[in-house]
């Protein structure tokens, strides 16, 4: 779903709201979750395979890369993920406060300069978005292989007033039976390096 272009005024543009309708999107009432920065696909799609009773929407701002995730659930016959062209900070003109159940943040760009912390995906102005998304007793589940991402991501929680749990270090040393290797992360273990992760909630 290309979404239309935005205005440089983020508060501006979101203060006119267009909300998705998820029942006439997906054509069933299902609880939805999302993933922002789904890449090439390969996380949403094998999730939205192993849960065929959630709704996901895909959130990506590369063009290019976003078609190629659209190409890979097409090709595996997904129907329950919607891909959205759209960046996070206005996601609040799209979604409805308090309706997706679970954010999922798998290797965001850590954006390494100091200069450029506003853009990360856990700055404390995102977290603020998500927490208008977010349904009651919702979760942000998060995983990076990048350490500095990672230290600063869990300050940056704090700041925003959410508390963490399953806080793992070495995340394919941990014993977690549940995760999905994404693209990054398949080229992450080939080269030996750990993986964090965390879950986060209000």
């Amino acid at each position: 779903m290309d979404l239309p272009p935005v205005t440089k005024d983020y508060r501006l543009e979101i203060a006119e709201k267009d909300y998705l309708d998820p029942v006439a999107i997906f054509g069933n009432d299902h609880p939805v979750q999302m993933e922002i920065g789904c890449g090439k696909g390969r996380f949403i799609t094998e999730l939205a395979k192993r849960n065929p009773d959630i709704n996901f929407y895909a959130v990506e701002v590369n063009r290019s890369v976003l078609c190629s995730a659209c190409e890979l659930a097409l090709s595996e016959g997904v129907e329950n993920v919607r891909f959205l062209h759209v960046g996070a900070e206005v996601l609040q003109k799209y979604i409805r406060p308090g309706t997706i159940g679970r954010i999922y943040l798998n290797f965001s760009c850590p954006f390494p300069k100091k200069a450029y912390e506003n853009k990360r995906l856990t700055n404390v102005r995102f977290l603020t978005i998500y927490k208008d998304l977010l349904a009651p007793g919702a979760e942000i589940h998060q995983k990076t292989d990048n350490m500095h991402f990672f230290e600063f991501s869990l300050e940056q929680y704090s700041l925003a007033g959410y508390k963490l749990k399953n806080v793992s270090l070495d995340l394919h040393a941990s014993g977690f039976e549940e995760n999905i290797i994404t693209e990054y992360e398949q080229r992450f273990l080939s080269q030996g390096l750990p993986i964090y992760r965390l879950e986060a909630y209000l």
